[in-house]
C-alpha cells in the first residue's frame, strides 16, 4: 500500500510539472492531452497505463489551472527550473534549416548508426541530435542500428552496445526503434543473393592485386563475365567454408572507367576468419561479412529511411550506395552530409583512445575527463543540455567545426549557474584557531544558492579555540590583514600566532572595510577531497577539505554538479570512502 501511494505521488508530480509548464505557455491553462503525451514521452512505461492514471493527471491539470500565470511562473522558477533551460533550447531548434524533399515521404524517419567499437565521443553526438531532433520536428521517428558487421578491423566491444545506450540516454535522445546488424546477417544474405541474380554483382576469386592490375591496364576484368549462376555457385561455397579469408569477395557492379577508382566494383561481402576473430555477440557463426555500405544500404531501405545525416567523409560512400540501389531498384534516401567536429584540446579519435587504454597508461577508461568521449564529458561535469545548445548553435553546415572547450564551458556555465549549489572547499589548506568569541560560539547560516532558497541551507556553529581552515593562498595574502570569512564575521589572519581574530560579525563592517570575503570549512565538519583537474593530456589534482554536506545531505545524492566558492565548478564523482571531484570550468 505505502509503494502504491508512493508510486501515485510520484505520477501526480511529474503530471503537475508539466501541467504547470503547459499552463504558463498557454495563457494559464493546460491541456489535459498534451500533459499526458509529455509524461509518456518523459516515462514511456506509463504509454499503457493512461486509464489508471487519468484521474491523477485530471486533478494535477486542475491544480496547475486554477493558479495565476505569476505563480505558474514562479513554482516553475523555484521547483522546475530546468524546463525554463528547455524553453530557450526550443528557440534554437527553431534556427534550424527545414529538411529537403519532406512532402516525398509519409513520414519522416532517420537514423543514428554507431559503431560499437568504443563510447561515442562529442562528434557523434551531433550526428545523433541532428537526427533525433528533425524526427521530432517533423512527429517522425528515429532508428538506433548497431553497425557492427566488422569483427576483424573494427571489433565491437561487448561493454559498447550498453554505452551507447546509456551515453544517447543520457543525451535525452529517445529511438523508436533498436536493431543490431549482426543479428540480421540472414536477411543481408538473401539481398546479395537478389543482387546476383540481377547480374548487379559477381565473386571475385582472382585476388586484390588482379583486380588491380586490369583496372590500371583499363582491360575488362574476367570475373565480371559470369553468369548469375556462376555467381550464385561461388557465394554458396563462400558460405560453406571452401575460400579461406582473402581468396573470394562479391563485389558490386559498377562503372568500370570511372575516374575515382575506389568507387570501382567496390567490395560489399568479404570472408573473415572469425576461429582467429570472433564476433562478440554471434562468434563463430558466420564467416562471409557484409562490408558497411552494402549492410548499411540495405538497412536505410528496408527500415524506411527517409533521411540521413552523417559527416562528409561518407560523400563516396553515398555515391557507392546510389549504385547498389540503382541495382535493385529502390529509391535512394535524402542524404544530407556534416562537417566534421572537433573539441579543442580533447583527445577524440576512438581508434586513438582505444590504443592509450589497451598500452595500460594513465588513463582511467572512457570516461577519463581528458577524452571527448560523452562519458568523459559528463564526469567532467558538463550537461547534455550544453551539448545540445552547441551542437543546434554549429546546425547542419557542410563545413568542419571546432569548438573550443571555453564555448562549450560558457554554454554549461548558463544552464548551472541558476541551479548549481554553492558549497566551500578550501584548497592546500591552512588550520587556524578561532579567537576573540570570548568563550561563547557564533554561527552562520549560508543558504546553498543565493536565489534558490527550496535549496535550503546549512548552519554551522563555531566556538572559541575552534579549528577553521582557509587556503594557503589566502593565508598568504590575508596574513595580519582583515578578512570576511563568508557568512560567519569578520576576523584579523593572525600570522604568528595561527589565529583567525574576531573583529566583528556585522556584514555592513565588512563592506565599509571593503574586506575581500573567501571561502573556509570547519575542521570537525569538513571532509579530505581531491579536485581531479584535467590540464590537455595531464590529470592534476588539488586537495583539501570540503563541507561534509557533501556526503551528509541527501541532496547531493541527486545533485552531483556543484559550484565551489570561488574555486569553479565541479563534478561530484564519490562521496565514499573520499570525497572525489572533477573539476569543470570557472
Amino acid at each position: 500500500m505505502r509503494e502504491e501511494r508512493k508510486e501515485e505521488r510520484e505520477i501526480y508530480e511529474l503530471a503537475f510539472k508539466h501541467a504547470l509548464y503547459n499552463a504558463f505557455k498557454h495563457e494559464g491553462k493546460a491541456k489535459l492531452s498534451v500533459v499526458i503525451s509529455k509524461m509518456i514521452a518523459e516515462r514511456i512505461e506509463l504509454k499503457d497505463r493512461v486509464k489508471e492514471i487519468l484521474p491523477i493527471v485530471q486533478k494535477a491539470v486542475e491544480e496547475a489551472n486554477k493558479m495565476s500565470r505569476e505563480e505558474q511562473k514562479r513554482l516553475i522558477e523555484e521547483r522546475y527550473p530546468e524546463l525554463l533551460l528547455e524553453e530557450k533550447q526550443e528557440s534554437r531548434r527553431e534556427g534550424l534549416p527545414p529538411l529537403p524533399n519532406v512532402s516525398k515521404y509519409k513520414r519522416v524517419v532517420t537514423r543514428f548508426a554507431p559503431n560499437p567499437d568504443f563510447a561515442i565521443h562529442l562528434g557523434n553526438s551531433r550526428v545523433a541530435i541532428l537526427s533525433y531532433e528533425y524526427a521530432r520536428m517533423y512527429n517522425g521517428k528515429m532508428i538506433l542500428r548497431m553497425e557492427d558487421t566488422d569483427p576483424r578491423t573494427k571489433t565491437p566491444i561487448i561493454e559498447a552496445y550498453e554505452r551507447i545506450k546509456e551515453d544517447l540516454s543520457w543525451l535525452e535522445i529517445k529511438w523508436s526503434e533498436e536493431y543490431i546488424q549482426s543479428l540480421r546477417m540472414n536477411i543481408y544474405y538473401e539481398i546479395v543473393r537478389k543482387l546476383l541474380e540481377k547480374g548487379g554483382a559477381y565473386v571475385d576469386t582472382l585476388g586484390k592485386s588482379e583486380f588491380v592490375r586490369y583496372l590500371e591496364s583499363e582491360k575488362q576484368y574476367p570475373p565480371r563475365a559470369q553468369t548469375p549462376e556462376e555467381n550464385l555457385e561461388l557465394f554458396d561455397k563462400m558460405l560453406s567454408g571452401e575460400f579461406k579469408e582473402g581468396e573470394a569477395v562479391v563485389r558490386v557492379k559498377t562503372e568500370w572507367g570511372l575516374s575515382d577508382r575506389s568507387l570501382v566494383d567496390w567490395v560489399a561481402f568479404r570472408i573473415i576468419d572469425t576461429e582467429r576473430n570472433p564476433h562478440p555477440l554471434v562468434g563463430t557463426k558466420y564467416i562471409v561479412w557484409p562490408t558497411y555500405n552494402f549492410a548499411s544500404a540495405v538497412d536505410d531501405h528496408l527500415m524506411g529511411v527517409t533521411h540521413i545525416i552523417r559527416g562528409k567523409e561518407h560523400e563516396s560512400n553515398t555515391i557507392k550506395q546510389r549504385c547498389l540501389y540503382s541495382h535493385l531498384g529502390w529509391e535512394y534516401p535524402t542524404t544530407i552530409h556534416v562537417g566534421r567536429l572537433k573539441l579543442e584540446g580533447f583527445i577524440m579519435s576512438k581508434s586513438f583512445i582505444r590504443r592509450l587504454l589497451e598500452e595500460g597508461s594513465e588513463y582511467a577508461g572512457p570516461e577519463d575527463p581528458r577524452f571527448g568521449t560523452l562519458a568523459g564529458l559528463r564526469k567532467r561535469g558538463i550537461t547534455p543540455q550544453a551539448i545540445w545548445n552547441i551542437m543546434l548553435e554549429i546546425g547542419i553546415k557542410p563545413t568542419d567545426a571546432i569548438v573550443s572547450f571555453s564555448n562549450l564551458a560558457a554554454e554549461n556555465r548558463k544552464i548551472l549557474d541558476p541551479i548549481a549549489p554553492r558549497v566551500m572547499f578550501v584548497k592546500d589548506p591552512i588550520a587556524l584557531r578561532v579567537k576573540g568569541v570570548n568563550g561563547g560560539c557564533i554561527s552562520a547560516k549560508i543558504p546553498y544558492h543565493p536565489e534558490r532558497a527550496e535549496l535550503g541551507s546549512r548552519e554551522i556553529e563555531v566556538c572559541e579555540n575552534d579549528e577553521v581552515h582557509i587556503a594557503k593562498d589566502d593565508f598568504e595574502e590575508f596574513k595580519d590583514k582583515a578578512v570576511r570569512l563568508l557568512g560567519l564575521g569578520n576576523f584579523k589572519v593572525a600570522e604568528s600566532r595561527r589565529e583567525l581574530e574576531l573583529v566583528s560579525t556585522g556584514i555592513e563592517d565588512a563592506k565599509r572595510l571593503k574586506l575581500q570575503v573567501i571561502q573556509w570549512v570547519q575542521a570537525r565538519r569538513s571532509l579530505p577531497a581531491n579536485v581531479l583537474k584535467p590540464v590537455g593530456e595531464r590529470l592534476e589534482v588539488d586537495s583539501g577539505f570540503v563541507e561534509d554536506v557533501v556526503r551528509q545531505d541527501e541532496m547531493f545524492k541527486r545533485i552531483r554538479n556543484v559550484q565551489l566558492v570561488r574555486y569553479g565548478f565541479a563534478y561530484i564523482e564519490t562521496t565514499t570512502p573520499a570525497i572525489k571531484m572533477v573539476f569543470s570550468h570557472t
